[in-house]
């Protein structure tokens, strides 16, 4: 009776081995974006399209890459984005057909894209995100975490926020002790030398100039991104200069020979730096690289030495 018992017992469990196994359902992800929107998923999304250089650089730097299959025209950081096949433009209608064609799960915006853009996709049965832009660094890495949450790489997300963390908390103790801090213009576009453009409060570099230990004399301008007058610049007289335009051909050395500028503290002891503007202006990871650059323009004896 008892090796019956045994045996019937063997025959049930190869029978539970031999059974089809169920494959596990990803739990569905609910989100509320920054339009005030809930927005549902099956699961991690898998194929997404963005529509912003700031967020396709966000889900590569999650290790979601290969699950973008869409991006717009600007997106060309990293490399490897600029083999997922482009959208086009998002500054005019969108390319739905283009879109539609890709067979997203999921597409991301930014605030460069429009509430109607939003619309128009929602409107075709397409899950969409809106990304309010970060005001903080607290913000941008929420973001990187819930980029992680939505594509799977939750784990990857949250070790990359721990890294950049860390880096940014070595700036603000390197600069702690700092009593004297300089004055710094920035110019997003000097195609007017009389009002160049540059960027004012609440916008990230005012905080990253900030952060690096520096006064931003564009901070007395009422909004994020207006121009300012020559004589305001003569007035604060910045001891340095920094160009976030010299990707469209102003250069170090024509700063000098505008008219009223060469007598300016910065141009006389040679304190005019160029900047990569996607450092400050794409709210994601790459912004703690330009607070780090900051750093070594403003403060270069407190960069660490390698």
């Amino acid at each position: 009776m008892l090796r019956k018992t045994l045996l019937f017992t063997l025959l049930l469990v190869l029978l539970a081995a031999c059974a089809p196994q169920a494959t596990p359902t990803p739990a569905a992800l609910t989100f509320t974006d920054g339009l005030g929107r809930e927005v549902k998923l099956e699961g991690p999304a898998q194929r997404v399209i963005s529509l912003a250089p700031s967020l396709t650089e966000v889900f590569f730097a999650v290790g979601a890459g290969s699950q973008v299959v869409g991006r717009d025209d600007f997106s060309d950081y990293p490399v490897e984005a600029q083999n997922v096949a482009s959208i086009g433009s998002t500054f005019s209608d969108l390319n739905t057909e283009a879109i539609l064609a890709l067979e997203p799960d999921l597409v991301v915006a930014a605030e460069i894209n429009t509430p109607e853009q939003v619309k128009s996709l929602e409107d075709l049965g397409i899950a969409v995100y809106y990304f309010a832009n970060p005001v903080s660094f607290k913000d941008m890495f929420d973001q990187l975490e819930l980029a992680g949450t939505m594509t799977g790489h939750k784990e990857e997300a949250t070790a990359l926020v721990e890294s950049l963390t860390q880096r940014v908390e070595a700036v603000e103790a390197a600069v702690a002790g700092v009593t004297e801090k300089p004055t710094a213009f920035y110019e997003i576009d000097g195609t007017d030398p009389v009002k160049p453009w540059t960027t004012g409060p609440g916008t990230f570099m005012d905080t990253m100039i900030t952060m690096a230990g520096g006064v931003n004399i564009g901070g007395v301008l009422s909004d994020q991104f207006a121009q300012i007058s020559v004589e305001e610049i003569v007035s604060q007289d910045p001891d340095f200069i920094i160009l976030g335009d010299t990707a469209f051909g102003v250069t170090v050395e024509s700063i000098g020979a505008r008219a009223g500028w060469s007598d300016l503290t910065a141009v006389k002891e040679g304190k005019i730096f160029p900047f990569d503007d996607n450092l400050a202006s794409r709210p994601g990871p790459r912004l703690v690289d330009g607070l780090e650059d900051l750093l070594a323009i403003l403060h270069p004896e407190l960069v660490p030495t390698p």
